[in-house]
C-alpha cells in the first residue's frame, strides 16, 4: 500500500508531545512491513529542519480565499526510514515554534491561515506528484480539513475515492474558528457546507470525524472516554461510532532502547538491569545533588492542566511535610504560573526536588534511565507514551486511571500487576500512591522482580502497527 500521513509533527524534526513520536515512528514500522509510507510536514525554521540535508522537489501556488500563497516543498534527504517532505510557505511556517512563540510563550495569532493553507498545499501538490495515494492519513485537528477536501473540494477531484483515515491525539484541541473562515478553502458544493460546522462554528476536528472513512485514536480506552466527553463532540462520536476505533500507541524500541541508548551515561539490559538502573540513578542524583539511596520519583512532561502538573507542588510539599522518604524531580515547560512555584520549591527543598524548566532529550533519557517511578497524574491522557518509556528503561510507572493509561498499566497488588495505580484525580489518592511506591521500593526482592516485568513487556510498534494495516485493508476493501 502506498500512505500518505500528513501532520503537524513528526519526531525528530517537530515534536511538541506525543503526535510527534507516533508520526515519527509509525511509518516506519509500516515500511519495514513491506509498506511505502510518506510523511509531509510544515517547514518550521528550527534548527533540525534548517540544518537538515533537503532537496526541493516542488513550486507552485494554490487557492487560499480571493487570492494565491506561494510554496515549496522539500525531501529531507537525510531521513532514512521513510520519505519526509516538507511544505515551506514564506510569512507561515519560517519561525521556529509548532504552536507556540518561545519568544513570548503564547499561541501564534494566525494558527488559522498557517494550518489551512498547509493543509491546501499539501493536497495541491499531493495530485501533482508522481505518487498514487492508496490512502491519506490525517493526523488531529491540524489536518482534520484533508478528508473535507478530499471528498468536496472541487480542486481535489482525484482524490474522492481514495480512503482517509483521521487519528485523534488529543481532542480538547479542535481548530474551532468562526463560520465564514469556510471561505479561505478550495471551492466546494455550498450544500455540504454542514460538515465543516459544529456548534455554531467551523470545527476542523469534526469536520474530519465527518468526512474521513475511518476515525481512530490511540487507545480503546480512550475512545470510550471521549464518546462520555470530549468538549462537544460526544454525540458526534456517538453518531459516527461505526467507524470509530482505538489502536494504542506503540513505540519506537530502536529509538528507546537503554542497551544502545546514547543519551544515557550507562547502557543496560534486562540481563544486568540491577547495575544499570543503579548506575544512571547515581549519576542522576549526582547532577541534582539528591541522595540516590531513596526511591526517585520524577514527572517529564508539559506542565499543563490534562497533565495533571498542577497537582506536583501540592504533592512535593505534602511528601515533605509528612516526612516521606522521597525524591522528586520535575522536567518539563509550559504553564509560566507552575514555573514560578517550581522555582520556588526548587530552592526551599534542597535535596528533596528539583527542577529543569526545559525540554531537553537528553536528559529525559537519562531521566527514565535512572529513576525509581515516573509520575503521571494525568486528568487526560489519550494513550500515554511516557509510561511505556519508562517502563522500557525499568522505571515503574505511578498512574491516574485514565485514557490509554488505564490500557497500558496494571496496579503491582492486581495479578501479574507491575505498576502503582489510583483512580481519583486528588492530592490525598496521589499522596498514598507516592507512599505505596515507596513501600514497594523497601521490599527489594518485589521491586526488583516489578522492574524487571516492567522490562520485559512488548509495547513495540509491532502489534500496533499490524492492526493499522488491517484497518487499512479494510478500507481498500471497500
Amino acid at each position: 500500500m502506498n500512505i500518505v500521513h500528513i501532520s503537524a509533527e513528526c519526531y525528530p524534526y517537530a515534536k511538541a508531545g506525543g503526535l510527534g513520536d507516533v508520526v515519527g515512528a509509525l511509518p516506519k514500522y509500516l515500511n519495514q512491513s513491506g509498506h511505502n509510507c510518506m510523511v509531509i510536514l510544515p517547514y518550521y525554521h528550527n534548527n533540525k529542519l534548517t540544518e537538515a540535508k533537503k532537496t526541493q522537489v516542488y513550486e507552485g501556488q494554490a487557492p487560499f480565499y480571493n487570492d494565491w500563497f506561494y510554496f515549496r516543498v522539500f525531501k529531507i534527504d537525510e531521513n532514512k526510514d521513510f520519505d519526509l517532505y516538507v511544505i515551506d510557505i514564506p510569512g507561515r511556517f519560517d519561525r521556529p515554534g509548532i504552536y507556540i512563540d518561545p519568544w513570548s510563550g503564547h499561541g501564534y495569532w494566525d494558527e488559522k491561515e498557517r494550518f489551512f493553507s498547509f493543509q491546501i498545499a499539501a493536497l495541491d501538490w499531493l495530485k501533482n506528484f508522481d505518487f498514487d495515494p492508496d490512502l491519506v492519513h490525517a493526523h488531529d485537528h491540524h489536518t482534520g480539513l484533508i478528508p473535507f477536501m478530499m471528498n468536496q473540494s472541487f480542486r481535489f477531484d482525484s482524490f474522492r475515492e481514495i480512503p482517509s483515515v483521521l487519528t485523534i491525539h488529543n481532542g480538547e484541541y479542535q481548530g474551532r474558528y468562526d463560520q465564514d473562515d469556510y471561505e479561505l478553502l478550495p471551492a466546494f458544493n455550498l450544500e455540504n457546507i454542514g460538515l465543516l460546522y459544529w456548534d455554531g462554528a467551523l470545527n476542523s476536528l469534526a469536520a474530519g470525524i465527518k468526512s474521513a472513512w475511518q476515525v481512530t485514536t490511540v487507545s480503546e480506552g480512550y475512545m470510550n472516554e471521549l464518546l462520555e466527553y470530549c468538549h462537544g463532540l460526544e454525540q458526534l462520536l456517538h453518531h459516527e461510532k461505526e467507524k470509530t476505533t482505538g489502536i494504542v500507541n506503540g513505540i519506537d524500541s530502536d529509538v528507546w532502547d537503554p542497551a544502545v541508548d546514547s543519551y544515557i551515561s550507562d547502557n543496560f539490559s534486562i540481563k544486568n538491569y540491577k547495575s544499570g538502573k543503579k548506575k544512571n540513578k547515581k549519576e542522576l542524583c549526582e547532577e541534582f545533588s539528591i541522595n540516590h539511596k531513596r526511591p526517585l520519583f520524577s514527572f517529564i512532561g508539559r506542565l499543563v492542566r490534562e497533565k495533571g502538573a498542577d497537582l506536583l507542588p501540592g504533592l512535593i510539599k505534602s511528601c515533605h511535610e509528612h516526612g516521606i522518604e522521597a525524591s522528586f524531580l520535575v522536567l518539563g515547560t509550559g504553564d509560566q504560573g507552575l514555573h514560578q512555584i517550581f522555582e520556588s520549591l526548587q530552592s526551599e527543598y534542597v535535596g528533596y526536588f528539583d527542577t529543569r524548566l526545559e525540554y531537553n532529550e537528553k536528559l529525559a533519557h537519562q531521566i527514565y534511565a535512572g529513576s525509581d517511578f515516573l509520575l503521571m497524574p494525568s486528568r487526560v491522557e489519550p494513550c500515554g507514551l511516557n509510561q511505556l518509556y519508562a517502563m522500557r528503561y525499568g522505571t515503574i510507572p505511578v498512574v491516574r486511571k485514565t485514557g490509554g493509561l488505564a490500557d497500558t498499566v496494571v496496579d503491582f497488588e492486581e495479578k501479574d500487576g507491575y505498576g502503582v495505580v489510583f483512580d481519583e484525580f486528588n492530592l490525598e489518592q496521589a499522596i498514598i500512591a507516592v507512599e505505596r511506591g515507596v513501600e514497594l521500593f523497601n521490599k527489594k526482592e518485589l521491586f526488583n522482580k516489578k522492574v524487571k516485568h516492567v522490562m520485559s513487556l512488548d509495547y513495540s510498534w509491532k502489534s500496533s502497527t499490524g492492526n493499522y494495516i488491517k484497518l487499512y485493508r479494510s478500507l481498500l476493501n471497500k
